[in-house]
């Protein structure tokens, strides 16, 4: 199944996505895809008030993707954890996942535009695979970590390199400005993507592929993320783990390469569908 919400900023509906793109309105379900969803085994509800329905009304092609379900409680990253972006970076292989996190604050659906944060020289990109959790997990083990997949999402791990890097304190400051985090523009079920250790992932600037990989080159699996994550913190339903980006972010190369106004960024992971920012200056409307 893939789960969608569409409409404008704020107005968005939930809805299905059928594999020939067609989109059909869920509001009569009477739920968004919110934490409580997901804690109340809202997929399964889900999928049996579907089969009693005969028609849904459909959305219109040309509406906006918002994210695919609303505000999580929590973004945490992994960091460094494809084996060719921790070399292009200079940095040796973790040995246990590096993790940081995103502010929810962050979040924009996947076609928006991505806002240049204000003084910002080094904004980058990463396109990332996201794990949306499904139940609440807790000293979760490897070997069933899984069964606490509600679903995978397309997410595109802005950062803002100077904030992140060349500033004291954690990474924090440079992941976490206004829509440094578009999601979507679906989240797929796990029956429909049964292996996320075998995705193809890719990321274009302006149409000049730069990132290219398979999540087979993960450090850590998503297994294993959610496991150790889980040993720190619980992790609630909704709550989104991102699971690293491969080689290829601006700054590996020499000279580093940075967004301008008018960049477009396009992205995407097999299965999970694709999405396209355009990088625009800072301004303080967030209704951008």
């Amino acid at each position: 199944m893939k789960l969608v919400r569409v409409g404008e900023p704020g107005k968005e509906q939930p809805g299905i996505e059928l594999n020939n793109g067609r989109r059909f309105n869920v509001s009569g379900f009477g739920e968004d895809f919110t934490e409580q969803f997901f804690a109340t085994q809202g997929l399964t509800r889900l999928q049996s008030w579907l089969n009693n329905q005969t028609t849904l009304p459909e959305f219109p092609e040309s509406a906006r993707y918002g994210v695919p379900f609303l505000r999580p409680s929590k973004i945490i990253c992994v960091g460094l954890n494809y084996k060719e972006h921790a070399a292009e970076s200079g940095l040796p292989v973790p040995s246990q996942p590096v993790l940081f996190m995103k502010a929810t604050s962050s979040i924009v659906g996947p076609n928006d535009n991505i806002m240049i944060p204000k003084g910002s020289t080094k904004t980058d990109w990463e396109v990332e695979l996201g794990v949306v959790i499904g139940k609440k997990a807790h000293h979760v083990s490897v070997e069933s970590a899984l069964d606490y997949v509600a679903g995978y999402v397309l997410h595109n791990d802005y950062s803002e390199r100077e904030f992140q890097l060349e500033m004291e304190g954690q990474w924090v400051k440079g992941k976490s400005c206004d829509t440094f985090a578009p999601l979507g523009p679906y989240l797929v079920t796990p029956e429909d993507c049964p292996d996320p250790q075998d995705l193809d992932i890719w990321l274009e600037l302006n149409g000049e592929r730069l990132q290219h990989s398979n999540t087979n080159d993960m450090i850590f699996t998503v297994a294993e993320q959610i496991s150790y994550i889980s040993q720190f913190m619980t992790l609630l339903p909704g709550d989104v783990i991102s699971t690293g980006t491969p080689q290829g972010v601006g700054l590996g190369f020499t000279p580093p390469r940075y967004l301008k106004a008018g960049d477009i960024v396009q992205l995407g992971i097999t299965g999970l569908g694709t999405s396209s920012q355009t990088a625009i200056p800072y301004s303080n409307n967030k209704e951008v």
